[in-house]
C-alpha cells in the first residue's frame, strides 16, 4: 500500500496548495491513504474547525498537530468530536483529543496514526514520547499491522534516536515542525521508514513560511515583531511510503514535492 505524508499545511496558501495538488498526486502515485500535519493551517499558527474541516474535505484522511495544537481555542471541542484529528498523544491525561487513531482504507487496512511531541527545546511539559510510543504500540489490536508516527519535535537528534528506538516495530516515522524537508529519507535496518522532517506546504517565499520582511528586522533588531503569513510560491512537500500491509514493513520511501 501506498501511503503519503504531508509537511505542516501553513495558512491558507498552504490549505491551497492541498486542494489543488493533492488530488494529483494521489492519483499519480495510487495514495492509498493521506496523513497531513495542520497545526499551523489557521492564519499560520494553530488550527480551527474550520480549517481542520477544509482540509479533511479536500482529500485529507487523518490530521496530525503539534505545539501549536492550542493556539486556536476553539479547537478543543473540536478535538473530542473528531476522530480523524490527532493531537500529541504525550499531553497529560485531561488534554481534550486523542493522541492516535485507527482508520481503515478504502481496501480494508487497518492503519494506526500517532502524534508525538518532543521535549528538546519545546515549551510544553510533556511525558516522555519513548516510553508514550510504546504503550500506544502494545495497545493497538493485534490486527492493526501498519503504524505511522509523525514526530513534531525541534531537534534532529531526537527523532533520529526515535527512528531507530521504535525500528522494526512500526511501518514510518516522520517528522515534522521546522518545516525545512531534510534529505535524510531511508529504510532503516529493521524495516521502518524514516525522515527526519517532511517540510512544509505552504508560501515558500518566506522563512518557514512567515513574511521574510518581518523576520529579517526581528533579527536585524531584535525587537518584537508581529509575524505574517506569507502568500507567494506555494508548494506542498511530504514523501510517499510504500508499505507491505501483511508484514507492516516498509519496501520504500520517496520525497514529492509540487508547486501550485
Amino acid at each position: 500500500m501506498k501511503i503519503l505524508c504531508v509537511g505542516d499545511v501553513v495558512g491558507e496558501p498552504g490549505r491551497k496548495a492541498v486542494a489543488g495538488i493533492l488530488p494529483l498526486l494521489k492519483a499519480e502515485f495510487d495514495v492509498d491513504l493521506t496523513i497531513v500535519n495542520a497545526e499551523n493551517s489557521a492564519g499560520g499558527s494553530g488550527v480551527t474547525p474550520r480549517t481542520a474541516t477544509e482540509l479533511l474535505h479536500n482529500g485529507c484522511d487523518v490530521l496530525t498537530l503539534g505545539d501549536h495544537v492550542w493556539d486556536k481555542v476553539e479547537i478543543k471541542d473540536f478535538l473530542n468530536d473528531c476522530k480523524r484529528i490527532v493531537r500529541p498523544a504525550n499531553f497529560p491525561i485531561g488534554a481534550p483529543g486523542q493522541g492516535s487513531c485507527i482508520v481503515e482504507t478504502k481496501k480494508g487496512v487497518k492503519v494506526g496514526v500517532i502524534n508525538l511531541l518532543g521535549r528538546v527545546f519545546m515549551r510544553y511539559n510533556v511525558d516522555c514520547p519513548f516510553r508514550k510510543l510504546k504503550q500506544l504500540i502494545d495497545d493497538f489490536p493485534p490486527d492493526v499491522k501498519v503504524i505511522v508516527l509523525d514526530m513534531h519535535a525541534e531537534t534532529t537528534s531526537e527523532k533520529r534516536a526515535m527512528g531507530f528506538f521504535i525500528d522494526g516495530r512500526i511501518s514510518a516515522v516522520v517528522g515534522t515542525h521546522t518545516h525545512i524537508t531534510t534529505a535524510d529519507e531511508q529504510i532503516l535496518p529493521n524495516g521502518t521508514a524514516y525522515i527526519t522532517d517532511l517540510g512544509m506546504t505552504g508560501p515558500h517565499d518566506s522563512v518557514i513560511g512567515q513574511n521574510k520582511e518581518k523576520i529579517i528586522e526581528r533579527f536585524l533588531t531584535s525587537m518584537p515583531t508581529r509575524f505574517e503569513t506569507a502568500t507567494e510560491d506555494a508548494r506542498l512537500n511530504g514523501v510517499v511510503i510504500d508499505v507491505d500491509e501483511t508484514t507492516g514493513k516498509a519496501r520504500g520511501i520517496s520525497r514529492v514535492q509540487r508547486k501550485l
